[in-house]
């Protein structure tokens, strides 16, 4: 009689996350596919091939680096959850490391690992119901939202979700810091084509710089 093998915490995670990222992939996939035969509207071969070349790279880079960049700070379960849900650094990456925090872990230990993952569930889950919510009543809420005088406010939401954590993360190395806000506030101001749409592509850069100098700081007894 064979003896049933447990399986371990993280060999669950890895099998399940394994599981449902190609599950998302596959649907992904196939939802353009059968838009094209459900509606029989072929795509032009050379205008998506062009499409590819001139947009592929760029997500490739930017999935390879936020890879490597985000697996570290959320854990493998908060990264499968994350990877699948999307939003990762607005909404994901803070809520994951302000779990943490709270609690006094570390990202590489046990407990970060499971604190990460259920922050990032719980955050998936109130996502989701809000979405529901707004899809429900967006028609009576429109004028409300709208509204001239609740526009600063909407504008300011990012701003002060990363301002209250870069206070408290900053204010604890505050050395390491110098270097990432000095080179972000520099290209944000004199190179007008960054925006918010690129904080996908700037958030990886900033991280590999905060690596680079903190490697050499320690070299150098600076830390």
């Amino acid at each position: 009689m064979k003896e049933n093998k447990q399986i371990s915490y993280m060999d669950s995670v890895h099998r399940d996350g394994r599981i449902w990222s190609f599950s998302i992939m596959a649907l992904m996939i196939l939802y353009p596919i059968v838009l094209m035969l459900l509606f029989g509207a072929m795509p032009d071969g050379k205008g998506l091939l062009m499409g590819l070349i001139a947009t592929a790279p760029m997500y490739w880079a930017v999935g390879i680096v936020e890879t490597f960049t985000y697996i570290p700070m959320l854990g493998a379960g908060g990264s499968y959850i994350s990877f699948i849900t999307g939003n990762i650094s607005n909404l994901k990456l803070p809520c994951a490391l302000s779990a943490m925090d709270q609690m006094g872990v570390k990202a590489n230990s046990e407990e970060g690992e499971v604190i990460s993952t259920i922050a990032i569930a719980v955050s998936s889950i109130v996502t989701t119901v809000i979405i529901i919510l707004g899809v429900i009543l967006i028609v009576p809420l429109t004028p409300v939202l709208n509204a001239p005088v609740l526009a600063p406010a909407f504008a300011q939401i990012l701003p002060a979700l990363f301002g209250g954590l870069g206070v408290v993360f900053v204010s604890r190395n505050w050395k390491i810091a110098i270097a990432p806000i000095a080179l972000m506030m520099i290209l944000f101001v004199f190179v007008p084509a960054l925006d918010s749409g690129t904080v996908g592509i700037m958030v990886p850069v900033g991280v590999l710089l905060t690596l680079l100098e903190a490697r050499v700081m320690y070299k150098k007894n600076m830390l």
